[in-house]
C-alpha cells in the first residue's frame, strides 16, 4: 500500500521538484525603465521613480510642457539602490519648481524609453474641484494572482497576461485615468508574501516573492507612471510570508518592509511647509516635517485637501505587525518611541482650515468594520482624529467595501452627515487579490451606511468645494457606482480643537 501511494504521488512530487517561480524576462536593453511611479513630493514638485535591471551610472529625466520640447533635465543626487534578493535597482529623480496644475511631459533617460505625462500638483488652497481614488489590498494579475473569471473567491487560472492589462481594478483605473488626479494606496501591494499559494512557487519562494513584486509593479506602471501614487504600508509588505512567527525563514532582503522602503522611501514627501499666516501653524508644520518618516507616515496638501498617510502596522503600542505584535511579523520600528503619534499630532494641529478645509487620513487596518477590528490602532489614533477634526478616515485590510456614518468611540455623531464633529470612515479593501473577498458576516456596526462583499471595487473621493466632499464606491468590473454619499462640513473654525 505504501509503495502504491508513492507511485500515485510521484507525478506531483516531480512537479514540485521542477517548480519554478514565474520571473519576468530580463530585457536585452538593461537601461529600459520598468515599474514607473510618480508621487507628490512637495508643493511644486513631483518625484519619478523607476526600476532597471542594471545600475545606471546616472539616473536622469528630461521634461517640459510640450512633448516635442523636453528642454529641462533633472538627475538623481544619489546612485540607484538595491537590496539582497532583488534583481532590479531603484532610481528616483525629483522635478522641482513646477507650475501648479499644468501638464508636463517627461522621458526617463534611457536607450529604450518613451514620453509620458502628468498633471503637476495643485497649490494648497486652490479651490478647483478634483477627485482622487483610494485603492487598497490590490494584488497581481495573472497566474500568480487574481482575475474576475470564474469563482471570485479563488485565484485565476489564466496562464499569461497581455500588457494592455485588462485587470478589473487596474484596468478600470487605466481606462478612467483622465477622471482623477492622484491615487492613495494605504497598504497591501502585490501580495508577494502569498507566493506559497501557487504550486509552481513551492520550492522557489525567494524568487517567487520577487517575481510577484516585479509583475505587480509593472502592471501598475500605466497608472502610477501617469498619476501620483501615494503609498503607505500594510501587513503584506512586512516580510516574505505572512504566516505568523515564520519571518525568520525569510532571506534578509525580504524582511522588515525592505522592498516597500526601497521602492517608496525616496519618492514620498515628508510634510508640506505651512502657507498659513498663523505663526503657530508654521512652527507645527515644521515639527511635522522633522517627525515624518516616509514612506511610513507623512502628509501632503493638494487644493482644498490635507492628506495624511499613517502606518497602522508598527510604531505605536501593541502595533500588530511590530515587534512582538499579534501578527507575528516583528516589523519596525521606523522611528523613535511615539514619533509617529507625535508627527500626527503636530501635523493635524498645523492644518489651517481657511487654506485646506478637508482633512483626510488614510491607513491600512480599520477600527470600524464588520470584521476583525484593530483595537490598538483605535487606541493610538482615534483620539487624535477626533481632537483635530479629521473629516474622513480611509482604511482597507478587510477585503470588502463599507461606509459608516460619522462616529467617535463607538457612538454615532447625532448630526450624521450634516456638519458632524466625528470623522466619517470607509473601508475600501475590495480592489482584488489572490485571497479574494471577505464576507461581511451577520453582525455589522449599527452605524453602517453601506456594505458590499460581492463586488471588486475601489473608492473615488471628490472634493467638490470647501463644504462638500463626495465618496463613491466604484465597481471595478462595470464602472457602476455602488454607493455615493456627500459629507457636509461647515469648517467655520480655522484650527480645530475638540474635547
Amino acid at each position: 500500500m505504501k509503495m502504491l501511494a508513492l507511485l500515485k504521488a510521484a507525478p506531483l512530487l516531480a512537479a514540485c521538484v521542477l517548480a519554478k517561480a514565474n520571473l519576468p524576462a530580463i530585457p536585452d536593453d538593461l537601461t529600459t525603465p520598468f515599474q514607473q511611479r510618480l508621487a507628490i513630493y512637495g508643493p511644486n514638485s513631483v518625484s519619478i521613480g523607476w526600476n532597471t535591471y542594471t545600475q545606471l551610472n546616472q539616473s536622469c529625466v528630461q521634461y517640459g510642457t510640450s512633448s516635442d520640447s523636453l528642454s529641462k533635465r533633472s538627475c538623481a543626487l544619489v546612485k540607484p539602490t538595491t537590496y539582497p534578493t532583488s534583481r532590479t535597482y531603484e532610481n528616483v529623480v525629483v522635478l522641482t519648481d513646477l507650475t501648479p496644475g499644468l501638464t508636463y511631459y517627461y522621458k526617463i533617460v534611457s536607450t529604450n524609453s518613451t514620453v509620458d505625462h502628468f498633471l503637476s500638483p495643485r497649490t494648497p488652497g486652490d479651490k478647483t474641484p478634483f477627485s482622487f481614488n483610494a485603492v487598497i489590498d490590490l494584488g497581481v494579475y495573472g497566474e500568480d494572482g487574481f482575475t474576475i473569471a470564474g469563482d471570485k473567491t479563488k485565484k485565476d487560472t489564466i496562464p499569461s497576461i497581455n500588457p494592455a492589462l485588462n485587470h478589473t481594478t487596474i484596468g478600470r483605473l487605466a481606462n478612467t485615468v483622465d477622471d482623477y488626479e492622484f491615487v492613495i494606496h494605504p497598504g497591501d501591494f502585490a501580495y508577494a508574501d502569498d507566493w506559497f499559494l501557487t504550486l509552481d512557487n513551492l520550492l522557489d519562494g525567494e524568487n517567487a516573492y520577487q517575481a510577484i513584486l516585479e509583475n505587480f509593479y509593472t502592471q501598475l506602471a500605466p497608472i502610477a507612471g501617469r498619476k501620483p501614487y501615494m503609498a503607505s504600508p500594510g501587513n503584506h509588505e512586512a516580510a516574505c510570508q505572512e504566516i505568523p512567527f515564520t519571518t525568520g525563514l525569510c532571506p534578509d532582503g525580504q524582511k522588515n518592509f525592505t522592498d516597500f522602503m526601497h521602492r517608496f522611501g525616496q519618492t514620498m514627501p515628508t510634510a508640506f511647509p505651512s502657507v498659513s499666516a498663523n505663526y503657530t501653524a508654521q512652527i507645527l508644520a515644521n515639527q511635522a516635517r522633522n517627525l515624518a518618516a516616509p514612506p511610513f507616515w507623512y502628509s501632503f496638501e493638494y487644493g482644498l485637501a490635507h492628506v495624511v498617510m499613517i502606518n497602522t502596522e508598527t510604531d505605536f503600542d501593541d502595533a500588530p505587525s511590530g515587534q512582538g505584535g499579534s501578527a507575528g511579523l516583528n516589523g519596525g520600528p521606523f522611528g523613535t518611541q511615539n514619533q509617529q503619534l507625535q508627527f500626527l499630532e503636530a501635523d493635524l494641529a498645523s492644518v489651517d482650515r481657511a487654506v485646506t478645509p478637508w482633512v483626510i487620513v488614510a491607513g491600512h487596518r480599520p477600527w470600524y468594520t464588520a470584521g476583525k477590528t484593530c483595537g490598538p490602532c483605535q487606541e493610538a489614533f482615534e483620539p487624535l482624529f477626533y481632537k483635530y477634526g479629521v473629516d474622513l478616515g480611509v482604511f482597507g485590510h478587510v477585503h470588502n467595501a463599507q461606509r459608516f456614518l460619522p462616529v467617535y468611540d463607538g457612538t454615532p455623531d447625532p448630526k450624521g452627515m450634516e456638519d458632524p464633529k466625528a470623522p466619517m470612515y470607509i473601508v475600501s479593501g475590495a480592489a482584488g487579490n489572490i485571497e479574494g473577498l471577505s464576507s461581511l458576516g451577520e453582525e455589522q456596526p449599527e452605524f453602517t451606511a453601506f456594505a458590499d462583499d460581492e463586488s471588486y471595487s475601489y473608492s473615488t473621493i471628490r472634493v467638490l468645494d470647501e463644504n462638500n466632499l463626495q465618496v463613491d464606491f466604484v465597481d471595478s468590473v462595470s464602472g457602476e457606482i455602488l454607493d455615493s454619499a456627500t459629507l457636509f462640513k461647515g469648517h467655520t473654525e480655522r484650527f480645530v480643537r475638540q474635547s
